[in-house]
């Protein structure tokens, strides 16, 4: 499946491939938008992605060209199912070598997801210039098996375990990077389940509105996501009662998510990999809650990034309920201190030059190649 006609084979500077999630897709999406910003023509950077994945969507909507390729991630356990799903991923890279095989693009960038082995194999059996770049701190299957065939690697933490990596940070939207912290008062709480939704993130959410209700000293707001919002408004409209002080606003979808971090204390949410890196950036402090079985138990290995820059309270997922929220918020809520040096520590893991880092690797391995 072909999103836009292909571009002459002799124009490609680059073939990013990968996506699946916002993990995934926006840090590739900034890297084209920084190459396009050097002189490469929208043109000359194409992608390769799953039909699954948010990048059917997204990347032709910021004006690039995507071939999508069958096949999603294989599950941890034995079923029947990992079959399509090898078969899907064998099919996918006789596609990716004859879209590498057209395209001779200068370089292939990896970006992790369902469609960026099915890539980097393609362009290592081609001998096409390999990077790929690594969002989390514990790294992924794809990113393991393209250092292995020789890619050049590149991550957005410390002490991220690949060989040869250079470190560049997670490229991230440029309105992230512009915020500046002005905290709401009195203190927010930004609650923040993702673009679909965290069950146990919400439940937590709601059950803190039980404990708080009386107060007028904090306030909350509530991305409950997508997926869980209508069960979400109903369970907060049958605890509501009359004479309820706490101001508690509850979405679906935060669309100015950096006005969020400008104006909250704390956010509490998942330990994915933009968020991690949003976070750093904007020197928001932080409970995080990492979602259990993710792969790699890479969300973990993410917080646990940042608790140990100090800007960050891990909560396990299996422990996050209202009361266990409302232990480690009030503490925090009544020590600005706290928070301040918190948010030090989160800017020490921040990569503002992210996408330009990535950028000049990028044209370093296209040109040495």
């Amino acid at each position: 499946m072909t999103a836009a006609a292909p571009a002459p084979a002799h124009t490609t500077f680059a073939v990013i491939t990968g996506g699946g999630t916002g993990g995934h897709v926006y840090p590739a999406l900034a890297l084209a938008h920084e190459l396009s910003g050097r002189g490469e023509p929208c043109n000359h950077l194409h992608f390769i992605g799953s039909a699954r994945g948010l990048e059917a969507r997204v990347v032709p909507a910021a004006g690039y060209s995507i071939d999508l390729l069958p096949g999603r991630g294989l599950e941890r356990r034995l079923r029947l199912s990992n079959l399509r799903v090898l078969w899907d991923a064998l099919v996918a890279t006789v596609r990716a070598l004859r879209i590498v095989r057209r395209r001779r693009p200068r370089v292939v960038v990896g970006v992790g997801g369902y469609a960026s082995l099915p890539g980097v194999l393609a362009a290592r059996l081609r001998r096409v210039p390999t990077v790929v770049h690594e969002q989390n701190a514990a790294p992924g299957l794809a990113t393991r098996i393209a250092v292995r065939l020789g890619a050049r690697s590149a991550v957005s933490l410390p002490d991220t375990p690949l060989r040869g990596a250079v470190l560049t940070g997670n490229p991230v939207r440029p309105e992230i990077i512009a915020v500046h912290r002005a905290p709401a008062s009195p203190p927010l709480v930004a609650l923040v389940g993702g673009s679909l939704g965290a069950g146990r993130v919400n439940e937590a959410a709601l059950a803190l509105y039980e404990c708080w209700r009386d107060r007028t000293d904090v306030a909350v707001h509530h991305v409950s996501g997508t997926r869980d919002h209508e069960r979400c408004a109903d369970r907060l409209e049958a605890l509501r009662r009359p004479g309820d002080a706490l101001r508690y606003d509850l979405v679906d979808y935060e669309e100015h998510m950096d006005e969020l971090y400008a104006r909250a204390a704390v956010l509490v949410g998942r330990a994915g990999a933009v968020t991690v890196s949003e976070l750093a950036l904007t020197g928001t402090p932080a409970v995080l809650v990492p979602l259990p079985g993710a792969p790699g138990d890479h969300q973990t290995h993410n917080a646990e990034a940042l608790v140990h820059a100090g800007a960050a309270v891990l909560v396990p997922d299996a422990e996050c309920d209202g009361a266990r929220l409302a232990a480690e918020l009030d503490p925090l809520l009544h020590d600005p201190d706290r928070l301040a040096r918190m948010s030090a520590g989160a800017r020490t893991l921040a990569r503002p030059d992210a996408a330009a880092r990535l950028a000049d690797l990028v044209v370093e391995v296209a040109g040495a190649g």
